[in-house]
């Protein structure tokens, strides 16, 4: 099954900064071969569920591995299962009705 998912994962018990743990999970999202879209808040993943959610495990290791004591993860997920739809077509969806 196809997901969109917008995911925030947040170590706790590492100090006032968190960039170096985003970009080790962004690492593994890449290495997973999964369309990732990053925003101030989180990441918009695209692709298989069982691919995304495995790559999200491993987010959740990588970041204990390189010392967090706890991790809060927000996730919101879409799928459909009439049509594939990705990223773009959501986006492009809104920005067209804007115009008009």
């Amino acid at each position: 099954m196809h997901v969109i998912v917008d995911l925030c994962v947040v170590p706790l018990g590492v100090g006032v900064s968190v960039s170096r743990y985003v970009a080790a999970c962004q690492d593994v999202l890449k290495d997973a071969g999964l369309k990732t879209d990053l925003h101030a808040y989180g990441t918009n993943i695209e692709g298989e569920y069982d691919t995304v959610f495995a790559a999200i495990r491993r987010c959740h290791e990588q970041l204990h591995d390189m010392g967090a004591p706890r991790i809060t993860t927000t996730i919101k997920l879409g799928s459909r299962v009439d049509r594939i739809q990705h990223m773009e077509d959501k986006i492009r969806s809104v920005e067209e009705k804007k115009k008009g």
